[in-house]
């Protein structure tokens, strides 16, 4: 896979290399691309955010839009790709303005 694949403020179902280096299911909340990778966060699990290498992708199984209102939003300089030059997860909580928190 590479950058072209995926797009900002989309939920994405695909099966993905884990660090262990099994492959598995996962839904994916995209909020940046890089070059090298994306920052996404992992969606009915321990919703951390992380940074994936679009190589650890194998397939892309499904791809949602995700419209304004059911975005989440984290502050840009969270999403910076300095900060995620030396870090691969982060804990950070964000909501939708529409489910009101």
């Amino acid at each position: 896979m590479d950058k072209s694949a995926f797009k900002p403020d989309c939920r994405y179902t695909v099966a993905w290399r884990d660090a262990e280096g099994r492959v598995r299911p996962a839904n994916l909340y995209v909020y940046r691309t890089y070059d090298k990778f994306m920052i996404a966060r992992m969606l009915g699990g321990d919703g951390l955010l992380r940074k994936i290498a679009y190589q650890d992708v194998e397939k892309i199984v499904r791809e949602q839009a995700v419209g304004a209102q059911e975005q989440f939003y984290i502050p840009a300089a969270v999403l910076e790709e300095k900060v995620w030059q030396d870090r691969s997860v982060m804990e950070r909580y964000s909501t939708s303005p529409d489910l009101g928190k």
